[in-house]
């Protein structure tokens, strides 16, 4: 009989969903991917098939076994993460009700003004540590409750994507403390609260919400049905991971005992979070950010989110690939991503303010407007290509720093993951942005990882979270890159004017919009 070495984190994000076999010390051993899809439409809807998720996940797992011998003999236990935030609406039957809003689904943005102009608010963000957005499972459900009381009507239960594929691997409804207290519940206690759900009018929807399992300390086994399609064996120990931000955090560094030290996950989106024990929490005036627990006992993470961060790199360089190919053959994204440092090296640095709120459902963090639009400031006739890159990747800088001033002070150290992470060019800013070092994560898959880390801990490969940590995270974190003093004093001037115009554009973000507004 094989030996149980491996441990699979399954981690569904937006863009890609992977399964991904760890063994018990840590290492990644294989890896199978399958690119994920969504849909959008003019009205801000962007939603996702719950049974091609569930689908896709299946054609990952069954991927791994082809890469990894023996697989299925071989796995000690499973674990799930996924896309935070949105709506997975399952029926008494465990069929999905309709396609799930996803987190970039933006139809809720009236419901959360009205909901945020409301009083009790400021007690619901007491509760959650968190400020409403769009995003969100409870904007979300409230606006539906609203416009779409159907799908509620024939829902029975309410899950996120992680539940999602929890519910077919296991047979069993659950969420997790992450997602529950952010939305629904109290980060200290890391129950459901009474004042959060009142504060969004869903008392009367209470029954939707699942039962909290605490995936590094109890696991469930994999149901027969799972089993067949998956290829790997009934019984099977399966976790329920925490919220993907949360798994990439863990894996990446987040928290090593370090005291300052911070985690920012430069990917799509960007993710700037420290881990702070309850009463460390720094609540801002405004209400915006996330509180999230973290598997570790009294321990939680304190995050501002940017709606988008490669995606404003991406579109630049698209920019770049579609003039050049009027003219020729088009160059390869990799091409273009070759030649950053090139054109960082042709300009000079704090010349030009970006926004880069370039995602259509607007900004979250460390403010809230579904309006909000990227932007440039301060271009003359001299300038080129290289200035409006370096100015993106100066805004990615800048965003950052924004968030972390939302949250208290900067970090005494950085830890970075994500793809952009590679860039010598983005991690120079970063430093000199928040002043302090940076340090590159070399876990490749950190999320999975994460959620695999729950696994670990829950199986009993590891006595407590922190040794687990010490094993999986703390060895593979890279050497300080200090910042640049003189780049230092250049973007201590810059964030103080993108600050500014950044106060100053809400007015005019505003009216933009209402100008798109049909019938006008």
């Amino acid at each position: 009989m094989a030996k149980s070495d491996i441990i699979i984190g399954i981690d569904a994000g937006t863009s890609v969903l992977k399964a991904v076999a760890f063994d018990l010390a840590g290492r990644q051993i294989g890896i199978s991917a399958v690119r994920n899809a969504y849909d959008s439409t003019g009205d801000g809807a962007v939603t996702q098939s719950m049974p091609r998720t569930w689908n896709d996940c299946v054609t990952a797992l069954r991927g791994l076994a082809e890469t990894v011998e023996d697989l299925a003999a071989r796995t000690a236990a499973i674990a799930v993460t996924a896309q935070g935030d949105g709506t997975w609406l399952a029926d008494r039957d465990n069929a999905a009700v309709a396609d799930a809003w996803i987190w970039l689904d933006a139809r809720a943005a009236p419901t959360v003004a009205e909901l945020a102009a409301k009083p009790t608010d400021r007690a619901r963000f007491e509760a959650t540590g968190t400020g409403l957005n769009t995003c969100q499972q409870g904007a979300q459900i409230a606006h539906m409750d609203r416009h779409f009381p159907d799908l509620l009507d024939a829902a029975d239960v309410a899950l996120h994507c992680k539940d999602w594929l929890f519910l077919n691997l296991t047979g069993v409804r659950a969420t997790d403390p992450s997602e529950m207290s952010f939305t629904f519940g109290d980060f200290r206690t890391r129950t459901y609260s009474d004042t959060a759900i009142d504060s969004l009018g869903l008392a009367h929807r209470r029954h939707l919400l699942p039962e909290v399992l605490d995936g590094s300390e109890v696991t469930c086994p994999l149901s027969p049905e799972a089993a067949a399609a998956t290829g790997l064996r009934a019984g099977t120990p399966v976790s329920l991971g925490y919220v993907d931000m949360v798994m990439t955090a863990l894996g990446a560094g987040v928290h090593t005992g370090t005291p300052g030290a911070a985690c920012s996950t430069i990917g799509s989106t960007g993710v700037h979070m420290r881990a702070v024990t309850p009463a460390e929490v720094t609540l801002n005036a405004k209400g915006t950010g996330y509180v999230i627990c973290l598997p570790v006992p009294d321990l939680v993470t304190q995050v501002q989110t940017n709606m988008a961060a490669t995606l404003n790199l991406d579109w630049a360089l698209a920019l770049a690939a579609d003039l050049v190919g009027e003219f020729g053959e088009t160059p390869s994204h990799a091409d273009l991503v070759a030649r950053i440092d090139e054109w960082m090296a042709r300009s000079r640095p704090g010349r030009v303010v970006y926004h880069p709120y370039i995602s259509e459902a607007g900004e979250r963090g460390p403010f809230v407007n579904a309006n909000a639009r990227a932007g440039f400031t301060g271009f003359n006739a001299n300038h080129r290509f290289p200035v409006l890159l370096r100015a993106v990747i100066e805004g990615l800088g800048m965003a950052a720093r924004d968030c972390y001033a939302a949250m208290s002070d900067m970090p005494r150290e950085l830890r970075i993951t994500g793809g952009a992470a590679r860039s010598a060019a983005l991690r120079r800013v970063l430093a000199a942005a928040l002043d302090t070092p940076v340090r590159v994560s070399a876990r490749e898959e950190a999320g999975a990882a994460g959620c695999a880390m729950m696994a670990a801990v829950a199986i009993g490969a590891y006595p407590s979270m922190d040794a687990c940590i010490a094993d999986w995270t703390t060895p593979l974190l890279g050497a300080p890159e200090p910042p640049d003093p003189e780049l230092v004093g250049t973007y201590d001037t810059l964030f103080a004017a993108y600050r500014a115009a950044r106060i100053g554009l809400e007015p005019v973000w505003d009216e933009l919009a209402a100008s798109r507004a049909p019938g006008r």
